[in-house]
């Protein structure tokens, strides 16, 4: 069985919004197969629950007295706050009393809580976030790395590489993901210092179908399954991304293309490279996206991505020079 663990205190509408996420996620999830742990104030959850007719022993509810906010800092968050729902979460991931933690909250906390509790892979520099692309085939395209390293040297796209395909085979089913580079020019000399020197490093790796540049024009047209950029330039397109789906709903322009581009239709992101599955959901999620956010975290929980992850870099040397 796997067991679920959600802070169901964190992002801007918890927790009701995330409990009824966690009641929407529950209909839809066999109890044989998994098992939901609502992490935050029990009170408060407990009385959601019954409010919507449900039985609260549907859960398993552990209470947590702090709140991580979107504005404490990242860094001393857990310190601080040692009894919050993100702290207890981290804690029982790591000793195994659930398999994934997933939480729509201070998405800084949730990177360093993944980096100091179940800690990056061995090999791993830098855990990376994704966001999917909408390929206007009809196909799910990976970008990443969307916010968690704005700087990044060219062995950490390398890897980024790496975890980009090994995320599109084993989730999302792509055989053989074609891993492009995002750059301003499809030649392979172009670029800055960054894009030159991390293009030869994933051109000279072996282990993935790497297609060389693409530009940001190609971003929905499927040249590529998994595109790696640098968290900086990830984030801006990202965020470009989600404007134009608000403006193209603010102007009642309905389209079932550009319907795919709904964060809540997603869920999350899992973090790439922990020694444990940890997803990451929008901080404004409302109940649909903590619902995704809950299914998705099944998916790769069941797909076994963390433990895949640290096999393959067990296993491969990867060649890290120019």
């Amino acid at each position: 069985m796997i067991r679920i663990g959600v802070d169901i205190m964190g992002g801007d509408y918890a927790p009701l919004e995330t409990t009824l996420g966690a009641i929407a996620a529950l209909k839809d999830l066999s109890p044989q197969e998994v098992h939901l742990v609502l992490i935050g104030d029990e009170k408060k959850i407990t009385e959601i629950i019954e409010g919507q007719g449900v039985n609260p022993k549907s859960f398993t509810i552990v209470n947590a007295t702090e709140v991580i906010e979107m504005s404490d800092s990242a860094t001393r968050a857990f310190s601080q706050k040692p009894n919050s729902g993100m702290a207890i979460g981290f804690g029982l991931l790591k000793q195994k009393k659930i398999d994934v933690f997933a939480s729509a909250g201070n998405s800084g906390a949730m990177l360093v809580g993944s980096m100091f509790s179940v800690k990056a892979i061995n090999g791993i520099q830098r855990p990376a976030i994704s966001t999917i692309l909408p390929q206007e085939d009809g196909s799910t395209g990976i970008l990443l790395d969307v916010g968690a390293n704005a700087d990044c040297k060219p062995e950490v796209l390398q890897q980024f590489g790496l975890l980009g395909s090994l995320l599109a085979e084993h989730v999302y089913h792509i055989a053989s993901p074609r891993v492009a580079l995002m750059n301003i020019g499809e030649e392979e000399e172009k670029g800055n210092l960054l894009s030159q020197q991390a293009h030869q490093l994933l051109k000279n790796t072996k282990e993935i179908n790497f297609i060389g540049n693409v530009e940001g024009r190609d971003l929905f047209n499927n040249k590529a399954d998994v595109i790696v950029c640098d968290g900086f330039t990830g984030n801006v397109m990202l965020k470009e991304a989600e404007s134009l789906y608000t403006l193209l709903k603010k102007r009642g322009i309905k389209d079932a293309y550009f319907d795919r581009f709904d964060y809540e239709n997603y869920g999350g992101t899992p973090v790439l490279g922990v020694n444990g599955n940890v997803i990451i959901a929008h901080g404004i999620s409302k109940s649909k996206a903590i619902k995704n956010m809950i299914l998705l975290a099944k998916e790769v929980t069941e797909a076994h991505l963390a433990e895949k992850i640290a096999t393959f870099f067990q296993n491969n040397v990867v060649n890290q020079t120019l």
